[in-house]
């Protein structure tokens, strides 16, 4: 088969490694850039590189996109697949797919947490950072795989889990998606091709998680529900039966709370054992650059929030500091973003705001908008890194008792490498004052 690795990558080099494991494959590498820029390239390997290269894909039987490329942007007379596709198509075990604006790889960690507490052998996979394919002919028949799935995995999705868990969407990625129709539409793969045997656990308030509850034809839970999921006096209950008690989540922030329950519902599928359930909330601490406590200097708190991309993932972040003075690191590159609801919410705290990135300036119009004046814009020069220099001043006007906060609600693009690199350099530059 003549087949095409349509960006090279993480994942690009997984799905490398796949394929190429069947001798009548012929493979092709496939990136915009620059050969002497990509890493790793295997000797010998047949490539097609530099500008417009995903538009000349013709005479391949088969595309694998990476997931981060449109499939609207590759010109083929061949068959677009994903590495998603594939791992759905030929995985063993029955699936959980996780998706959302935010709180997906908190809920899948909370989901796996569970079931291996319950004696569950869980494989936790996907957009959380473990290639798929990587792991694929090592699942049993009687495992369980928790998939992280991002609206790039989605997009071009042929079948859906066996439990979905549709958790708050908002506006995101709109830098890559045509639209917000377009990114919902992604999203709504996660229920598309469910049976009346499947299950779609789905947030009950958020109008575009609603909006994918009615296309599928599976058994729908809304989260929280009275039936099902759901907290009363300091415990999380099922039903009638009380579980375990809230502190359980060791977590800082009402939405994981929220989280837990999307976990417990999707959990409940496989197991109704609430020892299993306290013990897996419990033995889950966290992720890096989610709410992550770094150190405290001077009394005061600083939190790494870097995977904080949204607005409401910055709000969830700031409501999970009630009454406490804050500094808060906003900015980024551009995603689509309405700040409007963040700015409404920063007037309702005792906040400073420090700006940074292309997007400071929408930032700024909405804090304006508000009059909110409490912020100001920390400008990349020479003189230091961007990070040090925004710690260095969060750290001359933060008071004893308060939290400086990186919760940017903006992509990282321009000034670092990825979220991660972001959160990395708050923690060095934090851990240098």
């Amino acid at each position: 088969m003549n087949i095409a690795i349509a960006g090279y990558g993480i994942e690009g080099k997984a799905n490398y490694d796949y394929w190429v494991k069947d001798p009548a494959n012929h493979l092709t590498i496939i990136d915009e850039r620059d050969e002497t820029s990509i890493e790793d390239l295997p000797v010998d390997a047949a490539t097609i590189t530099g500008e417009a290269a995903f538009e000349k894909l013709q005479g391949f039987d088969l595309v694998i996109r990476t997931a981060g490329l449109a499939p609207h942007k590759i010109k083929t007379d061949g068959k677009v697949w994903s590495a998603t596709n594939e791992f759905f198509a030929e995985c063993p075990a029955q699936i959980i797919g996780v998706t959302g604006s935010k709180g997906k790889g908190t809920t899948s960690s909370f989901i796996a947490s569970i079931l291996e507490a319950a004696g569950k052998k869980v494989w936790l996979v996907g957009n959380i950072g473990t290639p798929s394919l990587t792991i694929l002919d090592q699942i049993q028949p009687t495992d369980v795989v928790v998939y992280e799935l991002s609206s790039f995995q989605l997009w071009d999705l042929e079948r859906s889990p066996h439990v979905g868990v549709v958790l708050f969407i908002e506006t995101e990625h709109l830098d890559v998606h045509l639209n917000m129709n377009d990114y919902v539409q992604a999203k709504a793969n996660i229920a598309a091709h469910q049976t009346a045997q499947d299950t779609l656990i789905y947030h009950a308030t958020n109008e575009h998680a609603v909006e994918i509850s009615r296309q599928t034809t599976a058994q729908v839970v809304p989260y929280p529900g009275s039936q099902t999921a759901h907290v009363r006096d300091g415990n999380f209950w099922y039903g009638t039966q009380q579980l375990c008690s809230v502190d359980a989540v060791r977590l800082k922030g009402e939405h994981n709370v929220q989280n837990a329950i999307a976990a417990i519902d999707a959990a409940w599928v496989f197991t109704q054992d609430p020892a299993a359930i306290e013990t897996g909330l419990k033995s889950f601490v966290g992720l890096p650059h989610r709410l992550a406590f770094v150190r405290t200097v001077n009394a005061v708190d600083y939190y790494d929030d870097s995977i904080a991309t949204t607005p409401g993932s910055a709000i969830a972040a700031l409501r999970a500091f009630p009454d406490v003075p804050k500094v808060l690191i906003l900015g980024g590159s551009y995603k689509g973003s309405d700040f409007h609801e963040l700015a409404v919410e920063l007037t309702q705290h005792d906040a400073q705001v420090l700006l940074i990135g292309s997007e400071a300036e929408h930032l700024e119009e909405s804090l304006r908008a508000v009059q909110f004046a409490n912020y100001e814009h920390i400008h990349q020069d020479e003189s230091e890194p961007i990070m040090q220099k925004v710690i260095n001043r969060a750290a001359s006007i933060a008071q004893p008792g308060s939290v400086v906060l990186l919760s940017p609600a903006a992509a990282s693009f321009g000034l670092f490498k990825n979220y991660a690199d972001r959160g990395e350099q708050f923690i060095a530059a934090v851990n240098a004052l």
